[in-house]
This record gives structure tokens, C-alpha cells and sequence, in this order.
């Protein structure tokens, strides 16, 4: 290759000022660009750092604040079921004295209802015993027989008792 000919002498030139600008961009790039690569790749690390930071501080205040929430949300539906239970209780309760303010008032009722009747029927017994002893006097007096008005009472009382 001639372009690595050691023995021509401009080759010799060649590499001298090869090295001079070599060890010129060296020294350049040692004292000024990279520094300045260096200081932006640090800041950017840091910046990253502080980021990430951030983000772990705010995962876990997101994660504290979900915990209040749970704890939050548990509170409120076990305060909102007891409410439920004591609502429901009271209803319970209320019912019930309800139910047994009407049973007492239907029993009242119902035994008024059977005293009427039982008056009724006594009364209704009693027209019916002088009507049966009217009718029987009748009767006898009809076949031309004579009895007692006693008799003819206690007879119809036995006949009536019989029955009832």
C-alpha cells in the first residue's frame, strides 16, 4: 500500500502532525466537551434519581391514601349496616306492639261481641221458652186437657234443655 510507505519522507510529516492533532483534539475534548457531557449526564442522573424518588414518595402516599380509603369504606358500611339493623329493630319493635295493640283491641272486641251474642241467645231463648209454653198451653187446651201450669213448665224447660 503506499499510503503506509515509511520510507517516503512526507509520510514521516504525516504522522508528526497526525499525533499533534490528535493529542490538540485529545487535549480539547479532555478539558472542555467532555466535561460539559459529563455535567449534563450528571444532572440527568440526577434528575432521574429525584424523579424515581418522587415517584416511590407518591406510590406510597397513593398507597397510604388507598389504605384510609379501605378503612374509610369499611367504616361507613358497617356504620350504615348497624344503622340498617337498628332501623330494622325498631320496626321490628314497633310491629310487634302494633300487632299486639290490635290483638288486644280484636280480643276486647271479640269478647263484646260474644257477650252480645250470648245476651241475644239468652234472650232469644227466653222469648222462645214463653212462646213453647203459650204453645203448649194452647195445644192442651185444644185436646181439651187439663195440666198444671207447673207441670206444663218444667216440662217444656226439660224439652227445651234437651235441645240447647
Amino acid at each position: 500500500m503506499p499510503q503506509l510507505d515509511f520510507s517516503n519522507p512526507l509520510m514521516l510529516s504525516k504522522l508528526v502532525w497526525l499525533l499533534i492533532i490528535f493529542g490538540l483534539l485529545y487535549f480539547v475534548l479532555k478539558n472542555y466537551a467532555l466535561p460539559q457531557v459529563a455535567a449534563v449526564l450528571d444532572e440527568r442522573a440526577a434528575r432521574i434519581a429525584a424523579d424515581l424518588d418522587a415517584a416511590r414518595d407518591a406510590q406510597a402516599a397513593g398507597e397510604a391514601a388507598m389504605a384510609e380509603l379501605r378503612a374509610a369504606t369499611a367504616a361507613a358500611r358497617s356504620e350504615a349496616q348497624a344503622a340498617v339493623a337498628s332501623a330494622i329493630a325498631e320496626a321490628n319493635a314497633k310491629a310487634t306492639a302494633e300487632a299486639e295493640a290490635i290483638n288486644r283491641r280484636l280480643d276486647a272486641q271479640v269478647a263484646e261481641a260474644e257477650s252480645r251474642v250470648r245476651a241475644a241467645r239468652d234472650s232469644a231463648m227466653g222469648a222462645l221458652r214463653e212462646v213453647a209454653l203459650d204453645t203448649t198451653q194452647a195445644m192442651l187446651g185444644r185436646l181439651r186437657v187439663h195440666a198444671p201450669a207447673n207441670d206444663v213448665a218444667a216440662a217444656v224447660d226439660r224439652a227445651a234443655g234437651g235441645r240447647g
